[in-house]
């Protein structure tokens, strides 16, 4: 057993202890594992990490043991240098070697200089709860400086405490609850692992640690669907609240919306093709420049839709849905056409990738920036419509088109402008999908649908209807997921907005003004 980290062994003694890998018994290995990771020699660790990568072999004639290299020479096991190995046979491993193996590299690097490792000892040591490794734990513990490493460095120790069946119930005890203040699902799983026959103290106290830790779990769990509601109902407004705006100025059902945000996707994919052949340096300041490009190039389309299609059509509702479904069909064949049906890729930044950790709670660093630009967005909008000429003008015409006309207003341009604003954020809300969706002809596709539900839960060109129906929306869905499936939840969804729309068909939030259509 690892007793700790002795003083280092001689050449002689590393000879024999090397030598006692050359059996076919897996006790005896597991035993010369031990051994010669609580000895203190140099040696251990490239020998235990050989038998654990399989290149630890012996010469049965005279046991002397080597190490295979990766260029297939031999190195002696117990001086490390060059040597003709000859005929030679693998020491074997079974499940007791190999626990014995990760115990002995998980005591071995606890003192390693790099906090990574020993963290990673650590857990190491925690998972296989092997007490020939509480000495040099203790040893660890009492020289560690890091916080984070010193509380997984007393976690292990814990659970060899836990595990050992001779330890005293109070000190078992105390273990289990430091292993309730790990509180994940190790944690759990280690204190339902106890033997039938523990203490009766040992084992109520554990039933009580592990009830605790499933409430907690049940609590991350649901901050988890929460997070992730809000990251789904940020991808949700940006897509919704493009359409919103057209929908409440307009009432134009615009069934390309979708393709305007396949767009967006599709001229970040142009914008990174262009900054890789030029200067691939920039590629991490790629989405500052699709990000206006995109705004622009989905807004110019929008503005050519409607003046050469949709202003012809104005009152006749369904010809318009026809119209614009038709155009969604010819841009994504086009978009086929010179782009190809299959996804593309495109090169997420660095500073956008990653995740972190609060308490159980995982935050991925994509996630974070969309529902920040989000906000920014939603931000950026409602002063545009607050505090310029063009938003005075819209919010009128969105609230009386004929009064706002009388008032000398050219709700014709209002219109080609709106619509082209509503297509430019949705040309955003492509640049942020295609960090976390596939880019393909059918990606607006599956927004579409979101949208329109988005735009009738909340209120019809209200946007602060628009973000609490996407967000309420995306929550819901996340925690719909887990127990009637993707499919079913959206459905679900679907049927409840159509019961909540037979009582409010005006949302959520409903435009107030004179002579509301």
């Amino acid at each position: 057993m690892i007793a700790g980290l002795a003083a280092p062994a001689s050449a002689q003694d590393n000879a024999a202890l090397v030598q006692r890998f050359a059996t076919e018994n897996f006790n005896d290995i597991a035993n010369a594992v031990n051994a010669l990771a609580s000895s203190g020699s140099e040696r251990a660790s490239p020998v235990i990490e050989a038998l654990r990568d399989n290149r630890l072999v012996y010469r049965q004639g005279d046991r002397a043991v080597f190490i295979r290299q990766a260029d297939g020479s031999f190195i002696n096991a117990a001086t490390g240098t060059a040597a003709d190995a000859g005929t030679t046979r693998p020491v074997r491993l079974n499940n007791n070697v190999r626990r014995a193996v990760e115990a002995a590299m998980g005591a071995l690097t606890l003192m390693h200089p790099d906090a990574r490792r020993r963290a990673a000892a650590a857990e190491a040591v925690f998972k296989s709860r092997d007490a020939g490794a509480l000495a040099a734990l203790t040893q660890a513990i009492g020289q560690e400086r890091d916080a984070r490493v010193k509380r997984l460095m007393e976690e292990a120790r814990a659970a060899i405490a836990v595990a050992d069946a001779s330890a005293p119930d109070v000190d078992r005890i105390t273990a289990i609850g430091v292993i309730q203040r790990r509180g994940d699902q190790d944690a759990l799983a280690m204190l339902g692992s106890l033997p039938a026959n523990t203490a009766a103290p040992v084992r109520e106290a554990a039933e009580t640690a592990a009830t605790a830790i499933r409430r907690s779990l049940a609590f991350w769990e649901a901050g988890q669907n929460v997070w992730y509601g809000l990251s789904l109902g940020s991808v949700l407004l940006l897509a919704a609240i493009g359409l919103a705006i057209t929908f409440g100025v307009m009432g134009v059902i615009n069934m390309a919306h979708g393709e305007m945000v396949m767009i967006g996707a599709y001229t970040t994919f142009v914008v990174q093709q262009a900054i890789r052949a030029i200067a691939p340096g920039l590629m991490d300041a790629s989405l500052f420049v699709a990000l206006p490009m995109a705004f622009l190039v989905a807004g110019a389309i929008g503005v050519a839709i409607e003046r050469l299609i949709i202003r012809h059509l104005y009152g006749r509702a369904l010809e318009t849905l026809l119209a614009t479904w038709g155009v969604s069909l010819i841009l994504q064949q086009a978009v086929r056409s010179w782009f190809g049906p299959t996804n593309r890729e495109v090169t997420t930044p660095s500073w956008m990738s990653g995740s972190f950790e609060i308490g159980n709670l995982a935050i991925t660093a994509n996630r974070l920036a969309i529902i920040v630009f989000a906000a920014l967005v939603f931000a950026a909008l409602l002063l545009f419509l607050k505090r310029t000429p063009f938003g005075l003008q819209t919010r009128a015409v969105t609230q009386n088109r004929r009064m706002a006309g009388a008032m000398g207003i050219r709700t014709n341009w209002v219109d080609a402008l709106t619509f082209g604003l509503g297509s430019g954020i949705a040309g955003l809300a492509g640049v942020a999908l295609s960090q976390i969706d596939n880019v393909s002809p059918n990606l607006g596709q599956g927004y579409i649908i979101d949208s329109f539900m988005v735009v009738v839960f909340g209120g019809v060109g209200n946007l602060w209807g628009t973000l609490v129906g996407a967000m309420t929306l995306g929550i819901a869905n996340k925690f719909l997921e887990p127990y009637a499936g993707a499919v079913l939840g959206k459905i679900l969804l679907l049927v409840f907005i159509i019961l909540f729309i037979q009582k409010r068909p005006r949302g959520l939030f409903a435009l107030k003004g004179r002579a509301v259509e």
